[in-house]
């Protein structure tokens, strides 16, 4: 990447890596690097850590912290996040909740949410995904009927992603039932104290919880937590969702698992040395690789052509979370292949499998996080939605 920026973008992202690496708390760092699950003080420690310096929500407007930079300087303070092993401020509130509110919500909202977003005083959980209404997101049925100075809001949502830390929700709710299913959608913030709000955890195929369902029962909301204007939330959720594919391509992230891949088949012994000498591995190595270079020059292409302030999603984003998607699971596939039955044997801590203390750190979580990628194809809009967008609005077809 090196090769395609300016002098004063490689000095930029020195800067980057240097702030990283000094700033942020090693042990935290430590536990992002080696697969452990961080904690709900991890991620505000850092995020907070992050806000004092003004780098954790540079996409913002600069009057609510954001800093006036270019869309490749973004990417570079993102990608050496990622490869400092710095974990990514809270994407529910600094790249989906805080644009809505910062491009589309009135003063008085912007005033009385942004400074917590940013700094993570509110933690947001996102309540779109219903149980029938997933991909086809418009088909969505929670209500939101206006009584006085009041919406009362009834349904579900589901796949709340670390709903049991939110205390407020960003929502996707039907307020008019009569018209076109897109039409007829507002975008509604919801205090998760409020009565008749409950959290359910759903459990993960490996006993984690990390996702919840959300039920409302008659839930009392004032009109004044109306984001922009009345049945005009869909326009919001495409240039929420928008912004959501980019940074769902992960290429740092993707970096740096590619990096354990390697490190992981350099221990792993074969006929021929290791796993690295072996040509079809190298050559499933080596596309996966080259793939992921591609993808990073096509963010980079799109980055110095993109457009600042556009309210318009670009849909050359779906290009990025498709490909991304697919190349976060390839990743946790081959690491999967290597370590084989080695990656079997959780353990706490991310200590090492008895007779394994040659592996690399954090081999253990292998299998878990491959079944947990699963997913990546499927939020953030399903690879047949991308597929869709990009053959309409790209190709024209």
């Amino acid at each position: 990447m090196d090769n395609l920026l300016s002098p004063e973008e490689l000095e930029f992202a020195e800067k980057m890596r240097e702030f990283y690496r000094t700033e942020i708390p090693e042990d935290i760092r430590f536990r992002n690097a080696t697969g452990q699950e961080l904690s709900k003080d991890d991620i505000v420690t850092t995020q907070q850590i992050l806000n004092k310096h003004g780098y954790a929500v540079p996409n913002w407007p600069v009057e609510w912290g954001g800093q006036d930079w270019t869309p490749v300087q973004r990417h570079i303070w993102l990608e050496e996040m990622q490869l400092a092993n710095v974990p990514s401020p809270l994407p529910f509130n600094a790249s989906m909740v805080g644009p809505v509110i910062a491009t589309f919500g009135s003063q008085e909202i912007k005033e009385r949410f942004l400074p917590k977003t940013a700094n993570i005083d509110i933690w947001w959980s996102q309540g779109f995904s219903e149980p029938n209404a997933g991909s086809d997101l418009a088909s969505l049925k929670t209500t939101a009927v206006k009584k006085g100075d009041h919406y009362i809001v009834n349904g579900q949502k589901t796949w709340t992603t670390l709903g049991q830390y939110g205390d407020w929700i960003f929502m996707l709710v039907r307020t008019d039932p009569d018209v076109k299913k897109q039409a007829g959608i507002s975008f509604l913030l919801i205090d998760m104290k409020s009565p008749g709000v409950t959290v359910r955890p759903i459990e993960l195929i490996d006993g984690g919880h990390e996702v919840n369902e959300v039920f409302f029962d008659n839930v009392e909301v004032p009109v004044e937590n109306l984001v922009g204007e009345e049945n005009k939330g869909w326009t919001y959720a495409k240039f929420l969702l928008g912004n959501e594919r980019t940074g769902i391509a992960r290429i740092g992230q993707s970096k740096v698992n590619l990096a354990r891949v390697k490190a992981y088949a350099a221990t792993t012994k074969t006929a021929r040395g290791t796993l690295l000498d072996d040509p079809l591995f190298s050559a499933r190595l080596t596309k996966v690789e080259a793939e992921l270079t591609a993808l990073e020059f096509t963010q980079l292409r799109m980055l110095s052509t993109q457009v600042a302030g556009s309210e318009k999603p670009d849909p050359r984003s779906s290009v990025l979370k498709l490909r991304g998607s697919q190349l976060q699971q390839d990743i946790t596939e081959l690491l999967v292949d290597v370590l084989g039955p080695q990656g079997l044997d959780f353990v706490d801590d991310a200590r090492l499998p008895g007779g394994f203390t040659d592996l690399p750190p954090a081999a253990v979580d292998a299998l878990r996080t491959y079944f947990n990628y699963r997913k990546v194809s499927i939020y953030g809009g399903a690879s047949e939605i991308q597929r869709g967008i990009i053959s309409k609005a790209i190709l024209g077809l």
